[in-house]
């Protein structure tokens, strides 16, 4: 498996402190991108949140998920929390070690009081001291959130006395781009109010195996959700229950608990669990299996396999100003292409870690991750592995606009297109999982070997 040591570097550690003005959150901050560019230590808010004990429960949720491996708990694995500012919001990201859990704390505009939210994404430091000190913050006194350095230090910094350096897998990078993928296929499917959130959630196991064999899934069932073995219409998958425990850390201050997911198709799938809060959401998605991560899902692979989303996203991507809510149907206007294309785009730019997607705003929003997950691109082994086959010739075109050949190792594979446009594939992959993971590598040689001929094609009329 590839991997790199990205390296974290912070001004001094995060700290919660008291003195006579009050209780102080500082939040420091590691490189990351601001519409200025490139900052070592950006500074994106300085001002008090209207709930204080809400805001640090739900950022130790965040927290929770960046250090746990909810698979193979081998070894500890913990990537600092992603922050970024959207201008009207604070939205802090993590994403599990197993790479089978997204988690994110939005602090809403109502969640904030006081000054002015910047622009821009890094990762703020959230050490185990912080840690002690935010579960033991109790009240409601005021308290002073500070998302970057003091504005006077911004000057004076002499240079970065906290270091870290965590292995960065492509598998993760590919994960976390998978998820967004996976969430923009989502809808609302359930909300519960608070005392029927609170009594659904405690009832689930803390274990791992305590579902039982095969997903969980649940049904509304009047005002409250139902567990059931079977995906009957209507039902959520719920894989791996016990994921859902960084929830435990808010569920005294929950308002609601929304649940997203797509149409049951009889197949495991990812789903995203949003508590509502006084001011802000907390959201954790799952991926489709406790025992796999998003990686491997390939929602993401039809929009790389492109010349012309490639193009797009480059285009789209200079359009983009930090959105907290990105309209399709404008960034389309603005960069005169179809809504379907731009969505290919968007799609593209989440490889990149560039664009995230909400599920309670059923809206893409513009960020930009502080480190270089292009490379979940360009490792992707189908991915590779296709344009591999198109480089050696691997591909033939039938007659048969419906029909390809693939030559593979001492195999060759028939690639058919359905009615509705489906690459279907006589591999091993294809039978095993018909699409639901993404298409196999046969398939995406043949769709990048007709695209190149329809451009030709094109270019010579």
């Amino acid at each position: 498996m590839t991997r790199s040591v990205q390296a974290l570097a912070y001004s001094r550690p995060s700290a919660l402190e008291s003195s006579q003005a009050g209780r102080l959150l500082g939040l420091e901050t590691s490189g990351g991108l601001t519409p200025a560019g490139a900052e070592a230590h950006p500074r994106f808010f300085s001002g008090f949140v209207t709930s204080p004990q809400i805001a640090a429960r739900g950022l130790l949720a965040v927290a929770d998920v960046a250090a746990a491996r909810y698979f193979q708990r081998l070894r500890p694995a913990s990537l600092d929390p992603v922050v970024t500012g959207n201008g009207d919001r604070l939205r802090f990201e993590s994403f599990s070690g197993c790479g089978g859990v997204y988690a994110r704390l939005d602090v809403l505009s109502e969640g904030l009081d006081g000054a002015e939210t910047g622009h821009g994404t890094t990762n703020v430091d959230v050490n185990n001291p912080l840690r002690e000190a935010l579960s033991r913050l109790t009240g409601e006194d005021p308290l002073h959130l500070r998302v970057g350095p003091e504005e006077l230090a911004v000057t004076t910094l002499g240079g970065a006395v906290v270091e870290k350096k965590v292995p960065l897998p492509d598998r993760w990078l590919r994960g976390f781009a998978e998820a967004q993928v996976a969430c923009a296929g989502f809808d609302l499917r359930a909300e519960l109010s608070a005392a029927e959130a609170v009594r659904f959630l405690r009832s689930l196991p803390r274990t791992a195996g305590g579902s039982g064999r095969g997903p969980l899934w649940v049904v509304p069932a009047g005002k409250t959700l139902r567990p059931t073995t079977r995906p009957v219409p209507g039902a959520v998958c719920l894989p791996g229950p016990e994921r859902l425990v960084a929830l435990q850390r808010v569920l005294r201050h929950a308002t609601a608990l929304r649940v997203y997911g797509p149409v049951a198709d009889g197949a495991a799938t990812a789903s995203a669990w949003e508590v509502a809060l006084p001011g802000m959401r907390l959201t954790l998605t799952l991926s489709p299996d406790a025992s796999r991560g998003f990686s491997g899902e390939g929602g993401v692979l039809e929009a790389l396999a492109t010349e012309e989303a490639a193009q797009d996203a480059e285009l789209v991507s200079v359009l983009l100003a930090w959105e907290p809510r990105i309209d399709l149907a404008d960034l389309a206007a603005q960069a005169g292409l179809s809504v379907e294309r731009v969505r290919a785009a968007l799609t593209r730019l989440g490889t990149a870690g560039r664009v995230g997607y909400d599920v309670a705003d059923a809206a893409y929003f513009h960020r930009e991750l502080p480190y270089d997950a292009g490379r979940a691109e360009r490792h992707n082994p189908r991915l590779v592995a296709a344009r591999a086959l198109v480089a050696s010739g691997a591909v033939e075109l039938s007659g048969d606009e419906g029909l390809a050949l693939v030559s593979s190792g001492e195999r060759r594979y028939q690639v058919r297109r359905s009615e509705g446009g489906v690459l279907s594939c006589t591999c091993q992959w294809w039978a095993d999982y018909r699409g639901r993971r993404g298409p196999c590598k046969h398939a995406l040689a043949v769709r990048m070997v007709r695209r190149g001929a329809l451009a030709v094609a094109g270019g010579a009329r």
